[in-house]
């Protein structure tokens, strides 16, 4: 499916190349944010940004974050294989 699902920023993986660690809903993955390095959507630890396939398409606030987050919880199945497919994912 390929939901936009929000997740926050918990580390830096590797700066030189944008790569952060994203925590969605438990699940744990390194997301680019590239797309967002520079200016004001500038990304760092403890930010919420939108996840679409691996990138991290723009900065939001904690408010957006969880309104989504229980809106995407409430379509049950899709979301669980969303989890699933962010899950066995990787960007390294």
């Amino acid at each position: 499916m390929c939901l936009g699902i929000p997740g926050q920023i918990i580390e830096w993986v590797d700066v030189k190349t944008n790569i952060a660690k994203a925590e969605v809903s438990g699940v744990r993955r390194a997301v680019n944010v590239g797309l967002l390095a520079d200016g004001p959507d500038a990304v760092d630890v403890g930010d919420w940004v939108l996840i679409h396939v691996g990138f991290a398409m723009s900065k939001i606030d904690e408010e957006e974050a969880k309104s989504t987050l229980e809106f995407l919880i409430q379509l049950g199945d899709p979301w669980h294989e969303e989890l699933a497919e962010l899950e066995g994912s990787k960007i390294e």
